[in-house]
């Protein structure tokens, strides 16, 4: 239940609490949710885009993945790396990848620097990618075969952008939305906390809204067996009462571009049958003199595409600062809102009370890690005391500095196990989330540097009161 704070977030401070609605405000039911995409993409990449057959019998398994990866589109490659950009795993396919390869490709050299910043390299930063990946691995090594003519033709790229498509398509036609609108139940979790933590924002003054790239029809969906805690008839559906929860609804939002593009149009949609009408957006609003927001949303608080320039002044706020923003999404939701807007932001992982149980069980094997990284040190440091005293000419330091390297090798090799335990302990293939090797991850680099404060989950946050100060721990650098 702890939420965790790297920048600190004075919440009596915080005028208006928006939400993402997937994997943040309505966490999904993992492999069901998935394999509704997983198989919804397969079937269209097969019949819609002439894909050997083979593809169908793909199995996806979402344990083998993790967030924070890189997937290479260019080389079908994916990749764990450090705050340093350094790569510390790499697979190509299901394939890992050798040391050798790994570093012919990746390291950097005086006229090469890899940013990973590129449009071939895309960062999974949200859970929703885990299909992607499975099946952009899967048909990596389909092609590698070399027995389908069709798969010789196209490049690594063409197969993950076209697999891109067909998953895009499953969350927007009736692949996924229409089995969830007939038995969420099998694929949305219910959380018993979320109704209580929203009424109490708005009887504190502060202002709730939503902010999702889903479509009205899916976001109605949801929220209604979030609300209601159960399968509605399509009468009691269109009533909407989950509505009551928020000042502001914005669906079909397109974040990050939501976040970038002043000039997106906003539309009014109809909850009852999700028609849209279009409005003057901020234009209106101003011409509707004082109190304009409060008429504008009197006509209507259910709205579609948009801007953030919109969002303040539907919520009459002025500075960024005054908007925490809670998200499943590094890129989209959390990186965008503060780097750009100066919203607080709030990240939201699932995957941390895992990560917090394993270090927490393993943290033995850590201690030990720390000791002989300790003892290594103290080992170079004591022949670097021999080679100033000595100039290298005694004998008996060649034979100190000798003893000194055989032992020196031998921690080396137990540091090498404890370190194959410790990460296999968080995850078989890609090890602890936060970390990549002995550095921190990049995906924890990123964390650390524009989420003000992290979770496992959204309702943790209704734990604390309008009046908590989420406050840091001390930093400290190598010398402190």
């Amino acid at each position: 239940n702890d939420v965790f704070c790297n920048r600190e977030l004075k919440m009596d401070g915080v005028k208006a609490v928006g939400f993402d609605m997937d994997y943040t405000l309505a966490q999904y039911k993992e492999p069901a949710f998935d394999q509704l995409a997983f198989d919804g993409a397969k079937a269209k990449l097969v019949y819609n885009m002439g894909y050997p057959k083979e593809v169908l019998e793909f199995e996806y398994d979402h344990r083998y993945w993790a967030r924070g990866l890189i997937i290479d589109t260019q080389r079908g490659n994916f990749l764990k790396i450090d705050r340093h950009k350094y790569v510390r795993v790499a697979h190509h396919g299901f394939d890992r990848m050798s040391s050798t390869t790994r570093k012919l490709l990746y390291s950097r050299t005086f006229n090469k620097v890899m940013s990973f910043s590129e449009k071939s390299f895309v960062n999974m930063d949200t859970l929703f990618q885990f299909v992607d990946a499975h099946l952009f691995a899967s048909l990596i090594n389909l092609k590698d075969k070399g027995e389908y003519e069709f798969l010789d033709f196209k490049t690594y790229e063409e197969i993950y952008k076209q697999i891109r498509e067909c998953v895009d398509l499953c969350h927007r036609d009736g692949v996924i939305k229409d089995v969830v609108h007939s038995d969420p139940e099998k694929y949305i979790v219910q959380d018993k906390g979320l109704i209580p933590m929203l009424r109490r924002y708005k009887e504190a003054g502060v202002k709730v809204f939503l902010l999702t790239n889903s479509y009205w029809e899916y976001t109605s969906t949801a929220m209604n067996y979030l609300y209601h805690g159960k399968c509605l008839s399509d009468e009691d559906q269109k009533k909407n009462e989950w509505l009551e929860l928020f000042d502001l609804v914005i669906v079909g939002s397109c974040k990050p571009a939501y976040m970038l593009d002043p000039y997106l149009n906003l539309f009014r949609v109809n909850p009852q049958n999700g028609s849209l009408r279009n409005t003057d957006g901020v234009y209106e609003i101003d011409a509707l003199g004082p109190n304009g927001a409060a008429k504008f949303l009197d006509k209507g608080k259910t709205f579609q595409g948009g801007n953030w320039l919109h969002l303040q002044a539907m919520l009459e706020i002025e500075a960024g600062e005054e908007i925490l923003y809670v998200g499943d999404h590094l890129y989209s939701d959390v990186l965008r809102s503060k780097r750009t807007l100066g919203w607080r932001s709030a990240f939201i992982m699932p995957e941390l009370e895992e990560e917090m149980r394993t270090f927490a069980e393993k943290l033995p094997i850590l201690r030990k890690i720390t000791g002989l990284r300790k003892l290594r040190e103290e080992i170079d440091n004591f022949g670097e005391d021999v080679r100033r005293a000595n100039d290298f000419s005694d004998a008996d330091s060649l034979t100190t500095l000798q003893k000194l390297t055989t032992e020196d090798a031998m921690i080396k090799a137990k540091l090498s196990d404890l370190a194959d335990q410790w990460h296999s302990s968080f995850h078989p293939v890609w090890g602890a989330m936060f970390n990549a090797g002995y550095q921190d991850s990049r995906f924890a680099f990123y964390v650390q540097n524009y989420a003000c404060v992290y979770t496992s989950k959204a309702t943790n946050l209704g734990l604390a009161s309008n009046a908590k100060s989420f406050r840091t721990s001390l930093e400290m650098l190598p010398h402190d």
